[in-house]
């Protein structure tokens, strides 16, 4: 089954404006397709469409949350980090708000957007910033939670969405835990550490190395900022090999921060699977996926190179 993680924003949004009068939301003139429209028909009276004014859409927020509201911002990815980074710092991260910025369309599964939509730098831009907690949910599950669990929890947010519908790897009992990684699949030889829709694709890639009589364990990271140090570490004692995977430009993204905590506390080989120093040009979703080398294909090579240098 697969369901869009957008959408399950809007859904979810709805059903804290319900229980919580507080929530505001905000909208960049893109509620269709950020799924803010559903809140926005409910609660017409805490919603506001900014136009096509990010920047300022960032300050309206920073003054709403300074008012004691919880405020969702919401726009493409590629706007909300690139276009408003300084209202974010001086504005946001700075004081420490209650923003939670939720991007949609990120990454390179925007597709036929092309180049100047794909958003494959907003974690390391986002990730530099202090206060701010980074999530990058691995399906729509996941997703309505962790919006769930931002609007508990004090302070700024970035949670970032994808554009088209994904594989639904979690069961219906699964719980979203802020700061921890979730163990997908146990194995011995190599961890894939994924986040985002490459969570799905280390699933995929684990059963085709088990044929092999590769064990490979998968860890979803659906926050990357704070990180689970302590997974990453147990993981790396454990399997003796780390790959990371994430639709994110391989410098500043989740391979970097698990290659620093690796470096310092368990040092084993690595490998990572991200967008190699590039930009993506405009095709289908899978496509771009298979060209940019970010599929199952991929961490199985990754995986059995790794093994290999175990052994060797």
């Amino acid at each position: 089954m697969e369901l869009s993680t957008r959408e399950a924003y809007g859904k979810a949004l709805v059903e804290l404006g319900r229980h919580n009068p507080d929530i505001v939301v905000l909208d960049a003139d893109l509620s269709k397709s950020t799924m803010t429209g559903l809140f926005a028909r409910e609660f017409p009276r805490r919603f506001f469409n900014c136009g096509i004014a990010e920047q300022n859409m960032i300050g309206i927020a920073a003054g709403l949350a300074a008012s004691g509201k919880t405020v969702f911002a919401s726009t493409f990815a590629v706007f909300a980090t690139g276009r408003c980074f300084d209202q974010i710092r001086m504005s946001v991260a700075q004081p420490g708000l209650n923003v939670k910025i939720v991007a949609t369309h990120g990454g390179i599964t925007v597709g036929e957007d092309g180049t100047s939509h794909h958003c494959v730098e907003d974690l390391a831009l986002i990730c530099s910033l202090p206060s701010f907690i980074v999530i990058v949910p691995a399906d729509a599950t996941e997703a309505a939670q962790a919006v769930k669990v931002a609007s508990q929890t004090y302070g700024p947010f970035y949670i970032r969405l994808s554009r088209p519908k994904t594989p639904l790897v979690y069961a219906s009992d699964y719980k979203f835990t802020l700061g921890k990684a979730a163990t997908l699949r146990e194995g011995k030889d190599v961890t894939v550490i994924a986040t985002g829709i490459m969570v799905a694709h280390a699933l995929g890639a684990a059963q085709n190395l088990s044929l092999d009589g590769i064990d490979c364990r998968v860890l979803s990271m659906p926050t990357i900022k704070p990180l689970d140090g302590d997974s990453i570490v147990k993981a790396a004692r454990e399997t003796g090999a780390i790959i990371t995977a994430e639709e994110h430009l391989l410098r500043g993204g989740l391979g970097s921060a698990v290659a620093q905590i690796v470096a310092e506390q368990q040092p084993v080989p690595m490998s990572f699977i991200a967008l190699n120093d590039i930009y993506a040009k405009s095709g289908k979703p899978e496509e771009l996926l298979k060209r940019y080398h970010l599929t199952a294909a991929d961490i199985e090579s990754a995986a059995r190179s790794l093994v290999l240098k175990k052994r060797s």
